[in-house]
């Protein structure tokens, strides 16, 4: 028999879909929602809007009705309530202070400065506290921000918009546009809940993209980082432009740097042993940055790059229902297999049509 009941799980849905509402803006916090139940009657609701604001279950508790009170209440939340300092006071104390009786929370915070201290500290003050519902659901709207705290570096979504033979562009590197309308749209909603969007040099001297958010309203701009490798992003590239833009290079040419300062680029200088960046160590300084979800939009050399080194986590692709033939440009730079034993195994996590194409997300399983 469960431990949690019909209406627990009920009120925890309802805390994730308060949580979605700050999709694109807490980076680089979780998303957070909360809600507080007493007599089987919502009495307050909140969610984390953005990093510096009040944490979810502050924004709830300055919600309770005058004259209604906390005292005796559950209170839900997406995330295990923080015991530390932050920028916010500890939220953990906020609940013990307005007297809930019970506290139950989806997953417990991955952070180390956390990590079952919040649950702790509320049990300590005679309240029941219970995780682990809906575990599975929270800690997917929080992917990112739970990669960065237990690997050191952000979740990395690879989107790519291909034909149905899997071809990204001709042979000359046309590629716009393959997909509908409607299917930029959607991967415009996958930039803007992105703290970064990456790509190579090579789009950029073929597309010119500026890698902004234009297709759906939005508060802020993810970083744009590009990869290249030997500075050769023109200073009048549509990337630079309004800065907000990381550059990372294998060599620091001062001529070409200070050009690209000049347009607002920050550059790293992460070298391999190839001459090449060392997309790890990319990944891992990302990470230091506070950035939990990267959407990256490159050509096939830098797909395949991606996921020779183990970047990958998540594939989003765009199919369309055309056949442009096997001369055009496949999706990724892989190289050829002797034995299918060797085939990257994946997992659909969803299938879905979006205007005249279809969209895939599939999770990256063993090599």
């Amino acid at each position: 028999m469960s431990r949690f009941s019909a209406a627990d799980h009920a009120f925890m849905a309802h805390a994730l879909r308060l949580a979605r509402r700050g999709l694109n803006t807490t980076t680089p916090n979780p998303r957070v929602g909360c809600v507080l139940v007493r007599d089987g009657h919502v009495i307050a609701e909140g969610w984390h809007e953005k990093a510096g604001l009040p944490h979810a279950e502050i924004n709830a508790l300055a919600r309770v009705g005058a004259g209604d009170t906390a005292i005796g209440a559950t209170a839900y939340v997406t995330l295990e309530p923080c015991s530390h300092h932050g920028r916010t006071p500890p939220c953990a104390d906020a609940l013990v202070t307005a007297g809930v009786a019970r506290v139950v929370a989806a997953m417990q915070d991955p952070n180390p400065l956390v990590a079952g201290q919040g649950l702790a500290r509320l049990a300590a003050a005679g309240i029941a506290v219970a995780s682990g519902l809906l575990e599975a659901e929270a800690g997917d709207l929080n992917v990112g921000f739970v990669s960065r705290m237990t690997r050191g570096r952000p979740w990395l979504r690879l989107k790519v918009a291909a034909s149905l033979d899997g071809k990204t562009a001709l042979n000359n590197g046309a590629s716009q546009w393959i997909t509908g309308p409607d299917a930029r749209r959607d991967a415009h909603a996958w930039r803007a809940r992105s703290c970064a969007v990456l790509t190579g040099i090579g789009t950029v001297r073929d597309d010119n993209p500026r890698l902004t958010v234009r297709e759906v309203p939005t508060e802020r701009q993810p970083l744009r980082v590009v990869i290249d490798s030997r500075l050769e992003t023109p200073p009048d590239a549509a990337v630079l432009e309004g800065g907000n833009v990381l550059i990372a290079a294998a060599q620091e040419d001062a001529g070409r740097a200070a050009a690209l300062r000049a347009r607002g680029a920050e550059i790293v200088v992460l070298p391999n042993d190839s001459g090449k960046v060392e997309l790890v160590d990319l990944m891992r300084e990302l990470g230091r940055r506070g950035i939990n979800e990267v959407l990256a939009e490159a050509g096939t050399r830098l797909n395949g790059s991606l996921l020779r080194e183990g970047c990958v986590d998540e594939l989003l692709i765009y199919q369309a229902p055309l056949l442009i033939g096997d001369a055009a440009r496949g999706m990724f730079g892989l190289a050829e297999l002797g034995d299918l034993a060797g085939a990257r195994r994946l997992e659909i996590i969803e299938r879905r049509a979006v205007g005249a194409d279809f969209r895939i997300r599939a999770r990256l399983g063993q090599a």
